[in-house]
């Protein structure tokens, strides 16, 4: 899946089981030698990544923050990789943090920044602007820690939408967000069910689990693709004639629903 359309995000410590985090079928699997990590065990997690990335593996890295003693180690180790996919920088609160990593790492490979501070959000256009900058994600439990804020819907969509407004000022695809760590298929469908309501595109899944349902959740409905796939029937029988202003933004909405329901493989009902 190509990281700009990628929903599922599988967060695996780099010390866990690789080939079977692998097996899982996310749409991206990230290698964690960040918050999941000792830090006693940081070289020996970087040493893992490395192997896997040279031994035919392909993945993305959440490499440690920029502040972190830890980060010129990761990106030193991770440059010129066969199997390097992009980088995930943690902690990111500037633009030149994202084009600093990008540039240590060879130019060439992808960062999704990730911010998680009142600081990062704030900067969030910069970020997201930042040569470099592939897609911004939303790391809801450090934003929590730093602003004390609490964890129900009202309270994180102010820093979600940040993060989709700056994404469509800077024309990235919707931000990646952060895990849900409550119990259970319903809390991870009526979580993923507000990302999608805010615009966000993707999500960070913690276990293999919950791939299946944040990519169910933030694909296209069937009944959605049914409805796109009649619209451009109807539009391009009457000789794409725009008959009201609601049919531009429809016709918008039907190319996009059909361009996704291609890319994930969603039918129509």
């Amino acid at each position: 899946m190509p990281p700009e359309l990628a929903r599922s995000w599988l967060l695996v410590p780099a010390l866990d089981d690789l080939e079977r985090a692998v097996r899982a079928g996310a749409d991206a699997l990230v290698l964690d030698l960040e918050d999941s990590v000792d830090a006693s065990l940081k070289d020996r997690a970087r040493e893992a990544v490395v192997a896997h990335l040279r031994g035919g593996g392909t993945a993305w890295v959440r490499v440690n923050g920029r502040g972190s003693e830890h980060f010129s180690r990761d990106v030193d180790a991770l440059r010129g990789l066969p199997g390097l996919a992009g980088v995930w920088l943690s902690k990111t609160e500037s633009g030149t943090q994202v084009t600093e990593t990008a540039d240590r790492l060879g130019g060439e490979v992808p960062v999704v920044a990730l911010v998680e501070s009142a600081l990062g959000v704030e900067a969030a256009v910069e970020i997201a602007r930042a040569r470099g900058c592939l897609r911004l994600a939303f790391g809801n439990a450090d934003y929590r820690l730093d602003t004390a804020t609490g964890a129900s819907d009202a309270a994180m969509a102010y820093p979600r939408s940040r993060l989709v407004v700056a994404s469509r000022i800077a024309g990235l695809p919707g931000p990646v967000d952060g895990p849900t760590t409550s119990p259970g298929r319903a809390a991870l469908r009526e979580a993923c069910e507000v990302s999608v309501q805010l615009g966000l595109t993707g999500k960070l899944c913690l276990e293999a689990a919950q791939v299946e349902v944040v990519e169910e959740v933030l694909s296209p409905t069937r009944a959605d693709v049914a409805w796109a796939r009649r619209f451009l029937a109807d539009f391009d029988a009457r000789g794409r004639v725009v008959r009201d202003g609601g049919d531009l933004p429809r016709l918008g909405r039907a190319e996009r629903i059909e361009r996704l329901a291609r890319a994930y493989g969603v039918a129509a009902d």
